[in-house]
């Protein structure tokens, strides 16, 4: 069996997870409780003998990803929208980090650390995991202790003050799966989000089958994408803002084509570099605007229907993993070359799919108008005090 495909598929049920409780409970009780549930399986991961506990035990451990969305939202719920695309950006980019970076001090560390305690390399390798589950235990108390679920206070309490209404999940969810500019956005999640998925599988294996690589230089060098989300996702949603501020949602718009577009031509070069001092330096360019895509893309999310934004999170969220199962399966049938060009070629397309996003109230790629409420907003918050007498 390919478990990996078997996890990635597990990946698309973290959005379903939470898109029937995100406006009951709010973001946090629901990120503080699945990171806790979620470390149970983790700590208890070394004590798997066989592929079928260890199948299941990846499974409930995966259910901790729905905490992107749960982050998103909240995220949404904590800042502007002006702000929304950095603020959406970092939390995220430093979440795919975090994979990375468990990964090297568990593997470079700890792993170390413990068997010098005497351990043998397989004992120190399973007791090595309860480590992240203590993190992810602490974070998650600590999360349901101090924080707050929106800058207001807490749901519950906002609902007994009657300064919140209760919202149905169910209407909320089909108020986002309506929007077609949900699916917009769906597809070019599955285009940045999912193409870092399958590169952080297929990249190592690639250097080392393309280049002759050992595999821990073809490892480090693969490395170099989960890396660039130090900054990029970031920077990606950082500037959406900047042209937001310029240029409202069509600004917003310009900046996803291109992030997108540079990301599909990185690919096709990519593909066809056979030098490999040339590939590491077009990897770098290709990881880069793919994550600034991924920040892009949720720097629109919040504008699109805003009663209903955890909903659409959780749907573009799962366009990514979409994107990397797609994705992944070119890269099992077809040859590397043949793979990534597909690939680029779809990324160039769904590049083309910022013209048919149109979200009410605001600007559109090529024509509309934003309304006065826009307007009147946009002069109030001192972004562009002409900014009525240009639209």
């Amino acid at each position: 069996m390919d478990f990996k495909h078997l996890f990635r598929w597990r990946y698309n049920s973290d959005a379903l997870f939470t898109w029937s409780s995100l406006y009951k409970f709010g973001a946090r009780l629901l990120m503080g409780g699945v990171l806790m549930c979620a470390s149970i399986p983790t700590a208890l991961i070394g004590l798997v003998n066989t592929a079928g506990g260890l199948s299941a035990c990846r499974f409930f451990i995966g259910l901790g990803g729905s905490t992107f969305v749960m982050c998103q939202y909240w995220t949404t719920r904590m800042f502007t929208k002006e702000v929304a695309g950095t603020a959406n950006a970092l939390v995220g980019g430093w979440g795919n980090l975090g994979g990375g970076v468990t990964q090297i001090v568990m593997g470079s560390a700890l792993f170390p650390l413990f068997k010098a305690f005497g351990m043998s390399a397989n004992d120190a390798w399973r007791t090595v995991c309860i480590v992240p589950a203590v993190v992810a235990f602490s974070i998650g108390f600590i999360m349901l202790k101090i924080s707050d679920d929106c800058p207001k206070g807490n749901y519950k309490e906002m609902k007994e003050k009657g300064i919140m209404t209760e919202v149905s999940a169910a209407a909320s969810f089909r108020q986002g799966a309506m929007n077609v500019n949900t699916w917009l956005l769906f597809i070019q999640y599955a285009c940045c989000f999912g193409v870092e998925l399958t590169m952080n599988n297929a990249a190592a294996t690639y250097f080392r089958e393309e280049f002759k690589l050992s595999t821990e230089s073809a490892a480090a060098i693969a490395s170099i994408f989960g890396w660039m989300n130090l900054f990029a996702r970031g920077l990606g949603g950082f500037t959406s803002d900047k042209f937001n501020a310029k240029m409202g949602m069509r600004g917003r718009l310009i900046w996803q084509t291109v992030c997108l577009a540079i990301e599909g031509a990185m690919v096709l070069i990519f593909a066809q570099t056979r030098d490999l001092a040339v590939s590491i330096i077009v990897l770098i360019l290709f990881s880069t605007f793919v994550q600034a895509a991924e920040g892009s893309t949720y720097g629109i999310v919040p504008y699109v229907d805003p009663p209903s934004t955890g909903s659409i999170a959780g749907i573009v969220g799962a366009g990514g993993n979409t994107g990397a199962v797609c994705f992944g399966l070119g890269f099992r049938q077809l040859g590397y070359v043949k793979a990534f060009n597909i690939m680029g070629g779809t990324i160039l397309g769904s590049a083309l799919l910022s013209a048919l996003v149109t979200i009410k109230g605001h600007r559109s790629l090529f024509g509309g108008a934003d309304s006065e409420a826009v307007r009147e907003a946009w002069v109030k918050s001192g972004q562009k005090e002409d900014f009525a007498d240009e639209a």
